[in-house]
């Protein structure tokens, strides 16, 4: 017996819209620049592709001696942060549907860094600042070699400053370190509060006296820069009034 199969046509895939973005990058080249320039580039892209997306389509289709930093690409490794239309972003977080298209879209390293190539600075004064503020547990042995333990609430007051990423999008948004390359800057102080808040750890008036300095916490102008830049959401201006209290009236 036979059975009868109805004519099926397979159905065509769906096509995703695409747009043309013109991204003006500030290129700089040592070997050949005397002075940054401003280069433009139209891409083609999704909108669900994001800046870095966009740049590794120029360095791959257009001009492969376009140079920036990127790692983990998922807003971890903290390694591209850069300036997108004036602020201070991750390059992997920053969504071109989230940009105003009908513009064109300015990229350009992040401020108060030496410029060593195209969106790539010399991160070495930012890793300076912070390794001075002893970005680790001070602590002495335990009696009989016991944990150290932390309640739940101990834990929580210095939760928010443990996610910072160390990307430097804070530090170099802010005006001081801008003019002034002795300032620690946001991310060292926010990294100094999550050990001077840590319940465990025995090193915080170190950590103090030495933010206590002319370059320490004291050139902070509260502008919120920094808070506005943190691609993580710390509060970076609350956890450095915190720190000033801290120098002020003792560690609560």
């Amino acid at each position: 017996m036979s059975t009868a199969v109805a004519d099926t046509k397979p159905t065509a895939p769906e096509v995703i819209p695409t747009f043309t973005a013109t991204l003006i990058i500030r290129r700089f080249d040592p070997d050949v620049d005397e002075e940054p320039r401003w280069e433009d580039f139209d891409v083609e892209l999704y909108a669900t592709d994001r800046v870095l997306d966009a740049l590794h389509k120029i360095k791959w289709e257009q001009d492969g001696s376009l140079t920036f930093r990127r790692s983990c690409a998922h807003g971890i490794c903290g390694s591209d942060a850069m300036r997108i239309n004036g602020r201070n972003r991750l390059a992997c977080k920053t969504l071109i549907k989230d940009l105003d298209i009908t513009k064109p879209i300015y990229v350009e390293a992040i401020k108060g860094l030496p410029l060593e190539k195209d969106l790539i600075v010399d991160m070495e004064p930012f890793f300076d600042s912070y390794k001075e503020i002893n970005p680790f547990l001070m602590a002495g042995a335990t009696k009989g070699g016991k944990e150290r333990k932390q309640s739940p609430v101990e834990r929580a007051r210095f939760d928010d400053t443990t996610k910072c990423i160390l990307c430097a999008a804070c530090t170099s948004s802010c005006p001081v370190f801008w003019t002034d390359g002795q300032y620690f800057g946001p991310a060292a102080i926010v990294n100094a509060h999550r050990f001077i808040f840590d319940s465990r750890d025995e090193g915080s008036q170190v950590r103090l006296d030495i933010l206590n300095d002319k370059e320490g916490v004291w050139r902070c102008r509260t502008t919120f820069n920094c808070t506005d830049a943190c691609p993580r959401g710390i509060q970076v201006t609350q956890a450095i009034a915190e720190v000033k209290q801290a120098i002020i009236k003792g560690k609560p």
